[in-house]
């Protein structure tokens, strides 16, 4: 397993590779880069950051709207003193070439340095840092309760297959999944806090402002009546796919011979289920892991993120996709894929954890 492992650990360096330089280029060639950002907000008036004004009212900044038009290769330049474009462009670090700004990211990921945002007065890093707890929270919660509910739930509708439990609980896992999260988060806001009916839970934020101020256990409770809405929100849709695999891998394996040559033995149910049944049915329903966490951790918490006014990484790489905002952009695209890859991992050795049986060293 060791050697398996330090290949899998080893193929995580070129896939990381290509994904970035991938992306990288990709965004070389699309219009609205974040040159093209400063210079619309100096042509509409807004800040740009400059180092020694340019921001709204500033001498520069009106000089620069009133300047004669510049040769420039970037569009909304019109009007725009070139003097004011060479220095928004070295700013951004577009004065250098393409290969040069290449092999400098390469170095920086290498040494996870991600630079600055370029329209926010923060560090990358400090950024991700402010954003991820909302995001871990969101993730963990929301597939640590999927899981809880679904695998038993797959289990017993497997067992009591075609029974009335098993008709009425999947109708209500299909309704589940039919609603869009962002309008269960939506209806539950208006019925849940305050909006028109009741006044159970806050609207906004993962915490209150007294935060601080509150005992250990002030501080527990007040989390978890923040959370609850937002995490009910990503889970509403994710019983169905994960209850419905539970259950038709148990039906697979309940129907195969040793299954048959067990009961014909005399062994007990419950131990011809729980010690035989479910080591193979959950190999399925394991291979998900990687699948559900990322979705939920990442992409599948951003609608949640904007109803419910929480400042998750998906908040954060949706704003800077927006504003192309080149270095969050790419240190989030960076961390979602390392986390990825690494689950993967996870998943094979979680493998060998349920089936023994399984040997990786043996594959080529």
């Amino acid at each position: 397993m060791g050697a398996y492992l330090i290949r899998r650990l080893l193929l995580v360096i070129p896939t990381l590779w290509a994904i970035i330089t991938i992306n990288f280029f990709i965004v070389q060639v699309a219009p609205g880069g974040p040159v093209d950002q400063a210079l619309a907000n100096i042509q509409f008036g807004q800040s740009t950051g400059l180092a020694g004004g340019g921001g709204e009212g500033s001498a520069h900044g009106r000089s620069a709207l009133n300047a004669q038009p510049g040769d420039s290769q970037y569009r909304g330049s019109r009007g725009l003193d070139p003097e004011v474009i060479a220095e928004i462009t070295k700013r951004y670090g577009f004065d250098k070439p393409l290969h040069e700004r290449y092999f400098t990211m390469l170095w920086n990921y290498i040494r996870f340095d991600f630079g600055d945002s370029l329209f926010r007065s923060s560090s990358v890093i400090q950024l991700i840092k402010e954003s991820l707890p909302v995001s871990v929270s969101l993730g963990l919660w929301s597939t640590l309760i999927i899981y809880l509910v679904s695998i038993p739930l797959g289990i017993k509708k497997a067992v009591r297959n075609g029974s009335a439990f098993d008709i009425w609980s999947s109708t209500l896992i299909i309704i589940g999944y039919a609603v869009p999260a962002f309008l269960f988060a939506n209806i539950m806001i208006v019925i849940f806090a305050g909006s028109s009916y009741l006044d159970w839970f806050p609207l906004r934020g993962l915490t209150s402002p007294q935060f601080d101020s509150l005992p250990w256990y002030g501080k527990v409770t007040d989390y978890l009546w923040h959370i609850c809405l937002p995490v009910l929100a990503t889970t509403i849709g994710g019983f169905a796919t994960l209850t419905m695999l539970t259950k038709n891998s148990f039906m697979d394996e309940i129907r195969k011979q040793y299954v048959v040559t067990a009961r014909a033995k005399g062994l007990d149910e419950k131990k011809i289920l729980y010690r035989h049944v479910f080591r193979n049915a959950m190999l399925l329903v394991i291979a998900g892991f990687p699948a559900t966490f990322i979705s939920m951790f990442f992409s599948g918490s951003l609608l949640i993120e904007v109803i419910f006014s929480l400042n998750g990484l998906g908040l954060l790489g949706y704003d800077a996709t927006i504003q192309r905002d080149y270095p969050v952009m790419f240190a989030t695209l960076y961390i979602f894929t390392l986390v990825g890859l690494l689950l993967n991992i996870l998943s094979d050795i979680t493998y060998t954890l349920v089936d023994p049986r399984i040997d990786f060293e043996g594959r080529q």
